[in-house]
């Protein structure tokens, strides 16, 4: 698996040491270990994960700027886990509903021993943070719109809204509301992932 990871981030700009190639395997495995029971995935094949997971997360890491990032609706870590590998001086906060995902996590973070993760469970309108986040990421949300009108409280005044969508943004684009403004949408190249990916980046206005 670590031949292929290898070789699936030599088809992208990225760069990452051996160390944290093996903390994407490790993260992995313990995706594939504990999804049996937690249901914490839909995809069941580890080989697929590293297409579908690992580098569908990491191609987003040369556009996020801050030190303190929020992924919202992490799910089982995704994009938040991977991101956190590739950048170790960034704080990541990992913010999920679901007590089981947030029990993965605290185990990811305690065997991979990503120290800049924490995981967090709450409802994303019930998280007042004293300090608003540099950035607030998150691939989970339907829309962009619902996205923002949940988190428009989490940036600071000079953060960030990253949004992973996948073909259709022009659309939700031209539907968002006035109090952000599009940076950029950044057309993204997952390496042997048949189907389209974007980021759109957000500033509030």
């Amino acid at each position: 698996m670590l031949d292929k990871l290898r070789a699936l981030v030599a088809q992208t700009s990225l760069t990452l040491s051996e160390q944290q190639l093996q903390q994407c395997i490790d993260y992995v495995k313990l995706l594939d270990k504990w999804n049996s029971a937690y249901n914490l995935t839909s995809v069941r094949d580890p080989q697929e994960m590293l297409i579908k997971h690992v580098m569908d997360s990491l191609v987003v890491a040369p556009y996020l700027s801050g030190e303190r990032i929020i992924d919202v609706g992490t799910g089982p870590g995704l994009p938040g886990v991977l991101l956190a590998i590739y950048y170790p001086e960034k704080q990541f906060t990992l913010l999920d509903s679901l007590g089981k995902r947030i029990r993965f996590l605290n185990q990811v973070k305690l065997q991979l021993k990503l120290n800049n993760i924490q995981p967090l469970q709450s409802r994303v309108e019930d998280h007042q943070p004293e300090q608003g986040y540099d950035g607030v990421i998150s691939r989970a949300f339907a829309s962009m719109n619902d996205m923002l009108s949940w988190c428009r409280h989490l940036p600071a005044p000079t953060g960030r809204f990253f949004a992973m969508k996948g073909a259709a943004v022009q659309e939700e684009i031209a539907a968002l509301p006035d109090f952000v403004k599009v940076a950029s949408v950044q057309a993204l190249s997952v390496p042997e992932l048949h189907a389209q990916r974007h980021l759109v980046i957000l500033d509030p206005c």
